[in-house]
Parts: structure tokens; sequence; C-alpha cells
């Protein structure tokens, strides 16, 4: 039985491992010498499946179409459409209807670019075109100018109950800029009894006793105090004024808590009566405070319209908007803050026409949009304006420029318990609180000053907005 094993084992290599190593062995030998293309990246004949030499090879026979090549390798033959086999509709005559698929589109794209054509030409014709007339260009080459500029020296607290007294001093024009700067006051007039007397001095810019007179008192009991900082407000009303028109101040606003800065516009006279019967404009407010405080910092300026019966019915909050710089503060760099006012409409701006901050539309009565109350503090309400028959009363006189830095105030502006303001606003110890915390406030004044490049005002000289009212 062991002869006849033997024998099949020499007859079949497959039933010996050892013929088959050979014979693998005697085909890598022939094939290095002879340098054949076969790839040399290709598994060995001997350790590969029958069934991969080629597609009939369990069948002892080559498929129908397949060449194989030394080592097992097949060519690729391309199963690729050949001519004829698949239709092509594309190919065939389009229909005459077929056109108009696309012509119908490109009408409507046509006809949708000609209509945004016309209503572009259209708003812009619709445009009011003013022509101005140059009021006032200041560039403080001149100093400050008597004949155009009026200190307001004053220590009451300009209706605010703000805490500064503004001098002329504190106004000067520096490196060819006006600056208003916050200072500290004579702490020998805080600590002990004293009293500043503008009356009597003659310097005092309102004839209101209160407006010109304060006092320290040490006395047990009383804590008033004189206003504790020196700063400065500059008005035009004696040297130019406009009604309708343009103003743009380029200005620079300053850093340091509690520090109001405002750039804004009163009426020459009070035709409609007291404030805010006869409006106020404000072209921009802001605060010296950082940008975390919660009311905005000096990297937001309010804009505002002041209108109404009285103090208590006061519509500013339907014409109020703020406007933040864009990753800086107003007192990082000069900024130009603009107005653009006329019988129609009324606008405020930043740097450009474009960048609006206010806009307001005069288009119905200023009485109708307040929605003021019929009866206040059991009176009935009156409209101060309707005599008129014009939509934008009261912004139909002439208003004047004011530029100033306020410190401080209790209506409101700097809210209470907010952000570690020092004093309540119902106080009577507001200032003396305000004052015992400098050691928190005075290392925040980084540059707790205003500083204004130039000035323009135009008045609008185009049509009946120079006649007298």
């Amino acid at each position: 039985m062991d002869n006849n094993r033997n024998h099949r084992q020499d007859l079949d290599p497959r039933a010996s491992g050892r013929h088959l190593d050979s014979g693998a062995e005697s085909r890598a030998s022939q094939q290095s010498k002879e340098g054949t293309n076969e790839n040399p990246f290709a598994s060995p004949d001997g350790t590969r499946p029958p069934s991969s030499f080629d597609t009939a090879s369990n069948c002892g026979g080559l498929g129908a179409h397949h060449e194989v090549l030394p080592g097992g390798q097949r060519y690729f033959h391309s199963r690729r459409v050949r001519k004829g086999e698949v239709e092509k509709p594309w190919a065939a005559k389009k229909h005459p209807k077929e056109k108009w698929v696309t012509i119908i589109p490109l009408i409507g794209i046509f006809i949708g670019l000609g209509i945004s054509g016309f209503l572009v030409w259209d708003g812009i014709r619709s445009v009011v075109k003013h022509r101005y007339c140059l009021v006032l260009d200041e560039d403080w080459s001149q100093g400050i100018r008597d004949s155009v500029w009026q200190h307001e020296v004053q220590l009451g607290g300009f209706g605010n109950g703000e805490f500064q007294q503004t001098t002329k001093e504190n106004a000067y024009v520096q490196d060819g800029k006006l600056v208003i700067k916050a200072t500290l006051q004579d702490e020998k007039l805080l600590l002990s009894d004293s009293k500043i007397d503008l009356l009597s001095s003659g310097d005092c810019t309102s004839t209101l006793f209160e407006n010109c007179v304060a006092a320290t008192n040490t006395t047990a009991g009383n804590s008033s105090i004189v206003p504790p900082v020196l700063s400065a407000r500059l008005n035009t009303r004696l040297g130019a004024s406009i009604k309708y028109g343009r103003v743009e101040v380029t200005a620079r606003m300053p850093q340091g808590d509690w520090l109001w800065p405002a750039i804004w516009m009163m009426p020459v006279n009070n035709t409609y009566g007291e404030w805010p019967q006869s409006g106020e404009i404000d072209l921009a407010e802001s605060r010296g405070n950082n940008y975390t405080y919660p009311q905005g910092g000096n990297d937001i300026i309010s804009s505002t319209l002041h209108w109404g019966p009285s103090s208590k019915s006061d519509a500013f909050w339907r014409t109020n908007v703020k406007r933040r710089a864009l990753h800086t503060t107003f007192a990082n760099k000069f900024h130009t803050f603009g107005l653009e006012w006329s019988e129609k409409y009324l606008f405020t701006y930043v740097d450009s026409r474009l960048l609006q901050v206010l806009y307001t539309n005069f288009n119905k009565p200023l009485w109708q949009r307040g929605n003021f109350p019929q009866v206040e503090n059991g009176t009935r309400t009156v409209d101060p304006w309707g005599h008129t028959g014009r939509l934008n009363t009261p912004f139909d006189q002439k208003f004047y420029l004011i530029l100033n830095v306020a410190v401080g105030g209790t209506n409101g502006w700097f809210e209470d318990q907010v952000n570690g303001k020092p004093w309540v606003d119902a106080s009577p110890n507001a200032k003396k609180d305000f004052w015992q915390a400098k050691d928190q406030w005075l290392p925040t004044w980084k540059k707790p000053q205003m500083e204004v490049k130039k000035v323009m005002m135009w008045q609008q000289c185009d049509g009946h907005e120079n006649e007298d009212l």
C-alpha cells in the first residue's frame, strides 16, 4: 500500500506539498532568469486559487472572452456601449414649441430687470435734493470766537441735577481742537464751609439764584456741598442757528465713569412753551463708562428728539435710537455726528449720511403720534402745536447748537443701583455721595474730555423755510 501511495504522489504533484513548493520555486527561478514583465507585486501562483487564472479554469479551459497571460493575468476587455446600441433623443429634430421653454424664462428675467431698474430710478428721482447755504465753518483756527460761541457759566445742574460747575477755563483750544474737559473742584471748597456766588462775580449766565449760587455746609444734619467737579458748556445761540438744514460735528467722546458728553440743539425761542413743548434735538449723547456698562458706555451713542406737552409727558422714547461703534468705542477716535432736517423729515447719522441713527418722517402731526394722556395732574392736556397746521411742529423753528460734558445727574441718565453707581437720584446727598466715591471713579478718567475738530452748519435755502413764522 505504501508503494501505491508513493506512486500517486509522483503522478499528482498536488498530492504532495513538496512537489508544489518545488514547482513554485522552479517557476519563480525561471521567471527571474527570463526577466518577464509579470507584475512583481502579484501573488505567487502557488498561493492563488485556481479560479483566479481564468473564468473557466475549473472546467479545464479558458473563458470565451479572456486571454490568460503568463502567471494567470488577464487582458481587460472594454464593456463600453457600441455605436447604435443606445438611443439619442436629443439628437433628433426638436419640436418647434420647445424653444419657448428657453425664451419664456428669458423674457421674464428681462422684464424683472426692467421693473427693478425703473423702481431704483424712481426712488432716486423722488429723493429731495435741497440746496444748502453755509452758516458756520468752525476749525478753531481763531480760537473760541465770542461772536459765535457763548460760554454757559452756571452751577445749578441744568435741570438734570448734574454735579458740575461749568466755567470758561474748562473749554480751550489745544492742537487745533476744542477741548471740553472735566476736572476736580478745589477740595478746600468741599471740606469746609464755603460759598460760590457767580451772581456777585458777574460770571453767571443765568438769572436764577439756584443756578448761580451754591454752598458747602459742614454743620451736623446739613450735607450740602458745592459742585464737586468742573467742566464746560458752549452754545451758538447768538452766533449760528438754523431752521432746516444740516449740521456736522467731528468729535471724540470722553473716557471715564459717570461722564456725560452731548452734542445737541435747542430752540432759539420757546415759541410753543417750556421744555419739551418747544422741542430738543440730540445728535449724539453718550456715557464715559466702558463697554461693560449695562445702559451703554462710550461704545454707544444715543440720538433723540424730545417733544411733549410737559416734562412728565415727554415722548422722547418714540424717537430714540442707539448705535454701537464697530469694534471700537467713540472715545478711541474721531467720528462725525451729523443731522439733516427738513419740513418733511429729520435724521441723524454717524460719519456718513448712509449710516443713519435716528430717522423721523413728519407724515402726521406729532400730537397724534405722541398719543398723550387727555388728563394730567387733574388738568386737561392741551395740544400746544395744533394751531400751526404743520405736521413737524415743534421742529419748525430756529435751533442752535450746544457742546458740553456733564458729570453725573439725578434725572435717570445713569440708572440707580446699576454697575456700582455711588449715588441715588432721589437722595438729597447725591452730590456728596458721588464726591466721597471719587477713589472709585477718578482712576477711570483716562481721557475726561470731549475733543472737537470741526463744526459745520448749513441752512436749507431752496424754499419757504426761511420765512418768519
